[in-house]
């Protein structure tokens, strides 16, 4: 039952990087910057379940602490970027 999981958990891996791939796709063809900002935030959030998946995959707890980081980082560059587009500055 164990290796079932294992699997599945697999499966959902290699689907979310193709998702991935979607989204950098709309990164580099993205019409407005607002649309490439979200796919660039898209895509950070999906490491973060991959990262995740790889957490229980391997039972390497401490994966869990890396994602967490990992998720903070896009966070503050996601707000930075936007804060940059709607005032021109960081200041």
């Amino acid at each position: 039952m164990e290796d079932f999981a294992q699997n599945v958990h697999l499966v959902a891996v290699i689907l979310i990087l193709v998702m991935i791939f979607f989204c950098l796709g709309r990164a580099i063809v993205g019409p407005t910057a607002p649309d490439r900002v979200a796919a660039i935030n898209m895509i950070g959030v999906k490491a973060v379940v991959i990262i995740a998946f790889i957490t229980f995959i391997f039972d390497y707890l401490y994966y869990l602490d890396i994602a967490m980081v990992y998720a903070l980082m896009s966070f503050i560059a996601t707000i930075g970027v936007a804060k940059y587009m709607e005032k021109g500055a960081l200041d």
